[in-house]
């Protein structure tokens, strides 16, 4: 779509939903037990950041004109992109042997331009906009955190990366096909499979999501939440309605997942989701994270999500895991020729 036309509908709209409450005109459709419709496919993928840029402040919205400038430096860092990636491109050449790392073009990238809501960040609360500190012993680990000394950061709890080469236990959580970058709980913004399908009956909610092809079953009635030795990766969840809202709180968490942005473990975390049906194609998705194990305040975000016509297919992970395979072979090949790939 040419810029001057992003640029126009996404102005147009800034009266009417700049908040993402429900517009006045809309009627909320309902299912057959006179619950609000969340039944679908619905796509939660952004540009807008997670966490809020030092050089917003507390702006918690772009104005037109800012919209315009980050419109415009979109596209021209997409454009370079493009330009790059369009450089490396011979097919005359041939196929480089030996050690080399390649990635994902453009092709795989799946985003959304700047929402409707112009927010500066998804996160909300703290109203700065910026992930509370955290609290004095609580664990760091990012990807491709490769270290001698391994055993000083197991378990490994983020989701892409490693900390070594030697088996599968030292990749990523995504890697090994365990849990999704991107599909939580809580739902962020990610590269693709950014897709979750809702279906709905009188006394539960079931939450399928695209990447890892993971489900979870929320009930909606009085049912006991599990023992608190009972723990399991996406936690377990139960819902309710207040008005038109959704909300699903979880708990129990395994503790082998970090709690959020690189940091902590989830094992006294407690998750707060609200769906809330804004429009016809969209719900306004909404969590708040509270870990006072790890963070010195909660972490609130909301993410508008699109309903899409497509359908989820099955994410065969351990099927098709090429990756995990590859990339240990690759390191015993390293080995046996003397290939230093970590640069050490």
């Amino acid at each position: 779509m040419p810029l001057r036309l992003i640029i126009s509908a996404v102005l147009s709209v800034l009266t009417w939903n700049v908040s993402g409450q429900v517009s006045d005109e809309f009627e909320t459709p309902r299912n057959e037990w006179g619950q609000p419709d969340l039944n679908g496919v619905w796509n939660f993928s952004s540009n807008t950041p997670m966490q809020r840029p030092e050089k917003w402040g507390s702006q918690e919205f772009l104005t037109p004109a800012q919209m315009r400038e980050e419109i415009e430096r979109q596209e021209a860092a997409a454009k370079a992109a493009d330009e790059r990636a369009a450089l490396t491109v011979d097919l005359k050449a041939d196929i480089p042997t030996g050690p080399q790392v390649l990635g994902y073009n453009d092709f795989w990238f799946e985003t959304e331009g700047l929402d409707a809501n112009v927010r500066t960040s998804h996160i909300v609360y703290p109203l700065d906009g910026r992930i509370p500190q955290p609290i004095e012993g609580a664990q760091v680990q990012r990807g491709n955190q490769i270290t001698d000394t391994p055993n000083e950061i197991r378990p490994v709890r983020f989701v892409v990366g490693g900390i070594s080469k030697d088996g599968p236990e030292d990749r990523g959580l995504s890697e090994r096909c365990i849990v999704g970058f991107n599909s939580g709980p809580p739902f962020v913004p990610s590269l693709y499979n950014n897709n979750v399908q809702l279906f709905q009956n009188k006394t539960s909610v079931a939450i399928l999501t695209e990447m890892i092809h993971d489900a979870r079953i929320v009930p909606i009635t009085e049912k006991p939440p599990l023992d608190e030795n009972i723990r399991l990766w996406s936690g377990d969840s139960r819902g309710y309605w207040d008005g038109d809202t959704l909300v699903v709180e979880t708990g129990n968490f395994n503790g082998h997942r970090q709690t959020f942005s690189s940091t902590g473990n989830n094992f006294n975390m407690t998750l707060t989701e609200r769906f809330t049906r804004t429009a016809q194609d969209q719900v306004i998705y909404e969590f708040t994270i509270s870990d006072r194990a790890t963070f010195s305040d909660d972490i609130t975000a909301v993410v508008p999500m699109t309903k899409t016509s497509g359908q989820l297919y099955e994410y065969a992970c351990h099927e098709g895991n090429y990756g995990m395979l590859n990339t240990l072979r690759g390191a015993r090949v390293a080995e046996e020729n003397g290939w230093d790939l970590e640069g050490r």
